[in-house]
């Protein structure tokens, strides 16, 4: 039987923007129906049935001259013209190598034009692209390469203290001994080509350049018959995700996911060929390679790198000297530029918009990038991989208070629905579980038909978020299902607590979990990062929250630490805070 929500879905517009603005005739948002906690998103503007290489030629077409892609540090740019052609040689390079349409070929890499060329030429010719974490080592490397069985394999020669060769010699060693581009790796039996970016790789491994001069006498008609031989429902990218919960699954996602929520992401902060986006967060997660390069090829817009890793000093610098207009990040990483930007002056004038995503943010810290880094049009971002990624954002003209309490608004052709623990939708005002469905959704998780079935079930992807909608379609995320403490029977969401510690003005951070208790089943634990040079302590914050907040939210342990284990993309691992404190208390309890 079909849930009532299924037959409640219906679109309330509102007044669309005004003439000239054609590329954002989507309607500011829906609204919940007869108090039920489901939306649907506009149908305005309709979906693109485009691959990702259609819409890379579309604009090279239209913007060839103007900047595609932007390192200020190194003095490098590309036109769209530029770039093209660097995208179609390397394409024909791997088609010469003899890669072919749904071959897999991961990148492992930090951030680097080479990263984004890889991008486009492997959509080029419909290989899919598998983003391989720059911070994986040899048994999660050789987990990812096995599980999706990767064809070929292209790698940075190092990533800060790690030698990623080393790392894949020690993991295949016969690679010294086999001829490039026909390898035969006993623990890595499909992986037949390494490509380094850089350096001397020695046998077994081609270099780049090798692969672009492979391409350099292609002709442009033969690319043209390989793209257009693709489907927009082909797959086109593989993402690892599980930074925060568990082992690592891969999502899969076509060029229909992709290129659509790209383009609504950018519609969103009213992108144009005359923006310039920075792009500090790796593209190695779907914030950096779909929301940040494919949005703006969306648009034409220029993508500025800013350094392999984040740096908040280098970021600063290359939004200023590449007089960028636009900033991706995540809270953490804009904590850090605000704390950069008191000891040195920046000038940010030509900032104005930009994505916060990744993680809640922060009320306060919302407020101070509007006012302080001038991103008077900055948006709140909600998804997740598996969605392509975005399905919550805010519009740049939404009111200040809801810009920095909510996550927006619904993106447009997604339905959404927030259930109880027996799938029930819940009325307006209560908390439930998100559920996503619509266009963005992955076609599954690779090769793994059980998990696909308990994530997606009926066309709903079940995102393990906790929301509140209002009734303007406003949408808040209190926490994850799994990390919702159930303290004495008493429901307890960590996002409340954590906002309300960072009203101390001596938080920088501020993590809230659950651990197990004899008494009440679970109590409160909060992790917080002081700002520099206070001598804030546990006791201080327990009297913070006395008759402030309900004893039963109150922490029973505060610890003060220096930093908190994130993912590379900045998201709290809250399991593995659980683990160390639990650890830490069972010590104390020994005496040891």
């Amino acid at each position: 039987m079909k849930s009532v929500v299924d037959a409640l879905f219906v679109m309330v517009a509102s007044k669309p923007f005004a003439a000239g603005e054609s590329m954002l005739m989507e309607f500011p948002g829906t609204f919940p129906v007869e108090g039920i906690s489901c939306l649907t998103g506009s149908r305005s503007p309709a979906l693109w049935r485009k691959t990702v290489p259609q819409v890379f030629k579309e604009t090279v077409a239209c913007f060839g001259e103007r900047d595609a892609l932007v390192l200020p540090q190194k003095r490098l740019s590309l036109t769209w013209r530029q770039l093209d052609r660097k995208v179609d040689e390397f394409a024909s390079g791997l088609h010469a190598a003899g890669l072919r349409k749904g071959d897999r070929v991961g990148i492992w890499s930090p951030n680097c034009p080479e990263w984004v060329i890889v991008q486009f030429a492997t959509a080029r010719i419909g290989l899919v692209l598998v983003n391989i974490n720059p911070g994986y080592r040899r048994h999660e490397l050789e987990y990812a390469l096995n599980k999706v069985g990767c064809r070929a394999l292209v790698t940075a020669e190092r990533f800060k203290t790690f030698d990623y060769l080393r790392i894949l010699h020690d993991l295949a060693p016969e690679l010294r001994k086999c001829r490039k581009g026909r390898l035969t790796l006993g623990r890595l039996p499909d992986l037949k080509l390494v490509i380094a970016i850089s350096g001397d790789p020695g046998a077994g491994v081609m270099t780049f350049s090798e692969i672009q001069r492979m391409g350099e006498s292609a002709k442009q008609s033969d690319l043209d018959e390989l793209t257009a031989s693709l489907d927009p429902d082909d797959p086109i990218n593989l993402q690892f995700t599980s930074g925060t919960t568990g082992s690592p699954k891969g999502a899969t996602l076509t060029h229909f996911n992709i290129v659509n929520n790209a383009r609504f992401t950018t519609d969103r902060i009213r992108f144009t060929e005359s923006d310039r986006l920075c792009i500090p967060v790796p593209l190695y997660h779907c914030f950096g390679m779909a929301m940040g390069t494919l949005g703006c090829v969306t648009k034409g817009a220029a993508m500025v790198l800013c350094g392999e890793v984040f740096n908040p000093d280098d970021t600063l610098l290359a939004l200023s000297d590449a007089r960028c207009t636009g900033l991706y990040s995540v809270p953490t990483m804009f904590v850090a530029m605000l704390d950069a930007m008191k000891t040195a002056d920046y000038d940010l004038s030509t900032l104005r918009t930009g994505v916060m995503a990744g993680a809640p943010c922060p009320i306060e810290v919302m407020r101070r990038v509007i006012q302080e880094m001038n991103m008077r049009e900055v948006t709140i971002c909600y998804g997740m991989t598996e969605t392509a990624p975005v399905s919550f954002q805010s519009f740049v003209d939404d009111p200040i208070e809801k810009r920095v309490s909510t996550v927006g608004r619904i993106h447009p052709h997604l339905d959404v629905k927030l259930i109880d623990a027996d799938g029930v939708t819940v009325p307006l005002g209560e908390t439930g579980e998100l559920c996503t469905r619509g266009y963005s959704v992955m076609k599954g998780y690779w090769e793994d038909e059980e998990l696909t079935r308990q994530s997606i079930r009926d066309n709903w992807m079940h995102t393990g978020d906790l929301g509140v909608l209002d009734g303007e379609g406003f949408c808040n995320i209190v926490g994850r299902v799994k990390d919702m403490i159930i303290r004495g029977g008493e429901n307890i969401y960590p996002r409340e607590i954590e906002n309300f510690l960072f009203r101390h003005p001596d938080v920088r951070e501020a993590q809230v979990f659950g651990i197990p208790d004899e008494k009440f089943g679970e109590v409160v634990c909060a992790w917080v990062i002081p700002r520099a040079g206070s001598d804030l302590t546990p006791g201080e914050l327990w009297r913070f929250c006395e008759n402030e907040i309900a004893h039963f939210k109150i922490p029973a342990h505060f610890r003060i630490v220096e930093k908190m284990p994130m993912t590379v993309t900045g998201k709290p691992q809250k399991f593995r805070m659980r683990e160390q404190m639990i650890a830490l208390l069972l010590d104390t309890a020994n005496g040891s």
